[in-house]
């Protein structure tokens, strides 16, 4: 089992910053991508970035250029960097863990990104 926690949500202007952190623990040994998630309510929940094990990432349309995913192996935790928020932006994003074919999920935090 792996578990996920997550922090950094909260509420900023739009243009401005925020950091999410998620830690992984439990079978950490045996992850291999790792990714950032948001979900609307009603919707289904889509990809923001994606990092491989060897720090090859992937990224929704419409993030690229604002958000970067990075992450620290030696601390187990996977960063995502949003710069330049938009309203938009405004949903709960979760941290997603793969091992195998298995995903583990994170509790989700709220991002608001006020106008």
């Amino acid at each position: 089992q792996v578990q996920l926690v997550e922090s950094g949500g909260g509420l900023v202007q739009a243009g401005g910053s925020l950091r999410l952190s998620c830690a992984a623990s439990g079978g950490i040994f045996r992850i291999n991508a790792m990714g950032w998630y948001r979900q609307d309510p009603g919707k289904q929940r889509e990809l923001v970035a994606s990092i491989t094990s060897g720090g090859r990432t992937n990224y929704a349309d419409s993030v690229k250029g604002r958000f970067t995913i990075s992450r620290d192996n030696a601390k187990n935790t996977v960063y995502l960097q949003m710069n330049k928020l938009k309203p938009e932006d405004t949903s709960v994003y979760y941290c997603n863990a793969g091992v195998g074919f298995v995903g583990y999920w994170g509790q989700g935090t709220q991002v608001t990104v006020s106008s």
